[in-house]
């Protein structure tokens, strides 16, 4: 890692290198295998394994090596026992530190979490760090604060983010400089009185905690600029908020607050105030003229029902309320019951008494894959895959759940249903929409037990419980469909369901080629139960468009009765069969009746061309086929960015307008006939391909799911083995088809009509990397092509393509507040969230490379970013730019070298020349 942090970076050699190789070497040798960086005052044993044994090693060194060290950085996922035995031996007293980060979050679980360290105490001698003012021990095991840190009087950062602290001592108040405080995702229940005697704080961050009241004291913080509450248990806040002149950011978003103080809207410098998802019904007329004020997800002007507590449950007992980050991926419930809100926009309500003893749900949002997604034939996918488990487990009273999902465009006789499994089958919830927002819509459902849930527009289903006795079911949006069963059909009750599928002709007669035709409405039937039924089943559909029964007997109308048809379908057949002879048609004015004894699907045609099978399977597939054009952009300030993106051809335009300002391409492809749920392929041929290992990519090739109501859309990062300085590279992206559904690839005639070699081909679209200019002075190394952002100064050192992406990989869910703390307006993180919903790595790199352009040339750029990260409580990723520039600066790449830490090829960025 530490040879790729070096490229690109220019450093000066001096004295000071032979220093620090001869401390870095005597350190390797004490294990092998190991290699900490003491770069002149920064020592950094985080970056591998050992850490502890190389401390240990240069405390036992005469004289000590530590002694000039300020900055020590140590990770803290050791052995407890080990690490608690080096933080013991160090003579801290001896020490000049001046940053101090004893913190974990450096490994990863099985689903990507970082991992907390072993950390639970420090010892006492710690407190001897005169010159300490940083202070990290941020992702570790701490359950109470240690004594020594309140003796710390020279702090002004403490970062204590991601422990298991339910309390802060009141001795905290004791630190007279301390000006930034993060204690996020801790288990904080109250803070201290003595919080308030902190006046020389500017930032407070408590949100991700378990906090329900805030100490009135808090307003005696004259200095504090950001305070963070959010992701809390505030029901209220203390007037005394309104007293804090300085504040310019309140965050207090995802609490239960019913109000507010009405003063907040008097605070003179207040430019950001985040009272989203919460309970508010009535907000202060000044508040709510506020421009800064955001109010999504609160019931204004609504009353909040109470629902009644069942028996055993006392009635004035509190619901709890949840509220999860993007790091949690379970949840407690007790048989008091709660309401949750996941981080990727799911709700579940248990209502007091749904289970009996408590259990721990765990949840996952899945990318939509044809494994995880039961669609039929006429059905569009509208959200991604929600997995909760325990599977199975059946609940007293039913859960109610919330599932956000992508607006569809208007269809007739379409509706929007939840789909989960149960047990080995799939099946559509009763389901009600709620509108929160324009273009934001819930799909609510009560679930008796957990699986796997998504949400599905389907034609509309008419369904019915059929008694021996006989009954009758209508289409709702078709009402001239109907089945009737008359008594004796069934012995027992049995389910059965309708669908309707319409077709314009208009559509069909352009695909046809052939005036006359004309097709009645699409009857799908289903049953459960018994196969088929005791007596016959009447079924009524309308004659084609134009065609009545009167026509056949008007003089003068030479119309043809061999010439309708009656087809049948039975999957998983793809074939289409003529059952005219079989079944006698009844013809009425309007209607066509036959009788059947089991369900399937039925469509009644009117056509003067042979081979009606044929023609009728070429119709349902142009039914469920979507006009797609595929398009491939590169961005204009950094062409090795590509955005690849299948669109559903109305939206082509419109999206091409909002991209072209930042992206530049060639036209999209041709038109492109494609199925719900076909997966398919973009490939880079020529000389170009995927610069870095991503999960999608399978042998070089970016594997898409084309779903019509979800974006479609992937930027990739490509990189080419061919010479750029001598001339442009000119490659090209094509696009291939996969497997998809058993049930469409049987049909797929679009698929296996292409002509010879190419049947999967779908289109190539060029790409080009322009000319590496020698004014560049980018020298490439074997495999390498990420051109320098020339972001920063000479004063500071430079950052290039390859070393903001390394930040980019690190943020995490983080992104946000760093992109407020660089500056951005809240506006354009709104933007960016909307266009990214389904991306959090689109949402992050869109972010970062698009304010790293602002700031192209612009001194002062790569300290802005390492204030924004230390801000943001993400002193690891601040403390890692900062170690590359530090090393670019003063050309450690020879002592570097000599640990084995770096590639021996004279040619890499930073290697020297001279």
């Amino acid at each position: 890692m530490m040879a790729a942090a070096v490229e690109g970076l220019e450093a000066e050699e001096g004295a000071a290198a032979e220093d620090t190789a001869r401390l870095v070497v005597e350190a390797a040798d004490a294990q092998p295998g190991t290699s900490p960086v003491l770069a002149g005052n920064w020592l950094n044993l985080d970056l591998y394994p050992g850490g502890c044994h190389r401390l240990l090693h240069l405390c036992a060194q005469q004289p000590s090596p530590l002694l000039q060290v300020e900055f020590l950085q140590l990770s803290t996922h050791e052995n407890p026992g080990l690490l608690e035995t080096t933080l013991a031996q160090v003579p801290w007293s001896q020490l000049r530190l001046r940053s101090l980060i004893l913190k974990g979050g450096q490994s990863r679980g099985a689903l990507g979490v970082c991992l907390q360290g072993t950390l639970t105490t420090l010892p006492a001698g710690l407190s001897g760090l005169a010159f300490l003012v940083h202070l990290d021990l941020s992702f570790n095991s701490l359950e109470t604060l240690p004594a020594c840190v309140p003796q710390l009087h020279g702090l002004g950062s403490l970062l204590l983010s991601y422990n298991r602290l339910s309390e802060l001592p009141e001795a905290l108040g004791a630190l007279p400089t301390l000006t930034f405080l993060a204690v996020t995702h801790n288990h904080l229940q109250r803070l201290p009185t003595a919080l308030g005697a902190l006046v020389t704080l500017k930032c407070l961050d408590l949100s991700e905690n378990l906090l329900d009241t805030v100490p009135p004291e808090i307003g005696g913080l004259s200095n504090l600029s950001e305070l963070n509450l959010a992701s809390n248990r505030l029901r209220s806040l203390p007037a005394s908020l309104a007293g804090l002149q300085s504040l310019q950011i309140l965050v207090l978003h995802s609490n239960l607050l019913t109000s507010v103080p009405a003063g907040l809207a008097h605070l003179p410098l207040l430019t950001r105030l985040d009272l989203r998802d919460n309970q508010l019904q009535n907000l202060p007329p000044d508040l709510l003229d506020t421009p800064c004020v955001c109010l999504e997800g609160n019931p204004l002007g609504k009353a909040l029902p109470a629902a009644p507590s069942p028996p055993g449950i006392p009635q004035d007992l509190e619901m709890p309320t949840l509220f999860l980050t993007s790091d949690v991926d379970s949840f407690p419930v007790t048989p008091q019951g709660c309401s949750v809100t996941l981080a990727c926009g799911v709700r579940l309500q248990f209502p007091a008494g749904a289970t009996a003893v408590p259990v721990t749900i765990h949840y996952r949002l899945w990318l939509p894959e044809p494994s995880l997604v039961s669609l039929g034939p006429h059905d569009s996918l509208l959200s991604g895959v929600l997995e909760l488990w325990p599977h199975g487990v059946a609940f007293q009273q039913d859960v109610s759940l919330w599932l956000l999902f992508v607006p569809p465009r208007a269809r007739r006789c379409h509706e929007v249903v939840v789909r989960t499994r149960s047990e080995d089958s799939w099946q559509d919830l009763e389901t009600h929409l709620e509108e929160e927002a324009p273009k934001r819509l819930w799909a609510r459902c009560q679930v008796p037990h957990f699986s796997w849930f998504l949400v599905v527009l389907r034609p509309v289903s008419n369904a019915c419980l059929v008694p021996p006795e006989g009954t009758l079911l209508c289409s709702s949006g078709h009402p001239e469909v109907k089945v009737i069963f008359p008594p004796g059909a069934t012995e027992e009750p049995c389910h059965v369901s309708m669908q309707v599928v319409r077709i314009a002709r208009r559509e069909l007669r352009a695909l046809l080629r052939e005036p006359e035709a004309a097709v009645s409405p699409l009857l799908c039937l289903t049953q459960r139960g018994p196969a088929g039924f005791l007596c016959p089943v009447t079924v009524q559909l309308p004659l084609p468009p134009g065609i009545t029964a009167r026509c056949f007997s008007c003089p003068g109308f030479s119309l043809d009765r061999s010439h309708l048809y009656l087809l049948y379908r039975a999957p998983p057949a793809a074939t289409w069969d003529d059952i005219t002879g079989q079944v006698p048609l009844e013809l009425t004015h309007l209607y066509a009746r036959f009788q059947v004894t089991h369900f399937s699907w039925y469509w009644l045609w009117y056509t003067t061309k042979t081979c009606v099978e044929g023609l009728a399977r070429k119709a349902w597939e142009r039914l469920r086929l979507h006009q797609v054009n595929l398009i491939a952009l590169q961005r204009r300030r950094d062409p090795e960015q590509v955005l690849l993106q299948c669109l559903p051809q109305n939206k082509v335009d419109a999206t091409l307008r909002r991209l072209l300002e930042r992206y530049r391409g060639p036209e999209p492809s041709d038109t492109v006939e494609m199925f719900e749920g076909e997966k398919f392929f973009a490939a880079f041929e020529r000389g170009i391909e995927v610069d870095a290992d991503r999960p999608d990519c399978v042998e070089g090739r970016i594997c898409f799911v084309f779903y019509s109501h979800l974006k479609n859309v992937k930027e990739v990062y490509i990189t080419t083995s061919l010479d750029r300085e001598a001339q442009a590279v000119r490659g090209q992206v094509s696009f291939y088809r996969g497997s998809v559904p058993e049930e469409v690839a049987l049909e797929a005639e679009a698929a296996r009509q292409r002509k010879a070699a190419d049947a999967l081909w779908m289109a190539t679209l060029p790409i080009k990397l322009p000319r590496l200019r020698g004014s560049l002075g980018h020298r490439q190394g074997p495999g390498l092509s990420l051109v320098p952002l020339n972001l920063g100064d000479a004063e500071t050192g430079f950052l290039t393509q390859s070393n903001l992406l390394s930040v980019a990989r690190r943020l995490g869910p983080d992104w946000p507040a760093v992109a407020l703390h660089l500056g951005l307006p809240y506006q354009e993180l709104e933007r960016i969230r909307h266009k990214f919903r389904d991306d959090l790595d689109g949402q992050i790199c869109h972010m970062l490379f698009s304010w790293a352009e602002r700031q192209a040339g612009q001194q002062g750029a790569v300290r802005c970013l390492v204030q924004a990260l230390e801000q943001s409580d993400r002193q690891d990723v601040a403390d890692e730019v900062r170690t590359i520039l530090e090393l670019g600066r003063h050309k450690y790449q020879d002592s570097i070298r000599r640990t084995g830490l770096a590639l021996e090829d004279p040619a890499l960025p930073g290697a020297s020349t001279q």
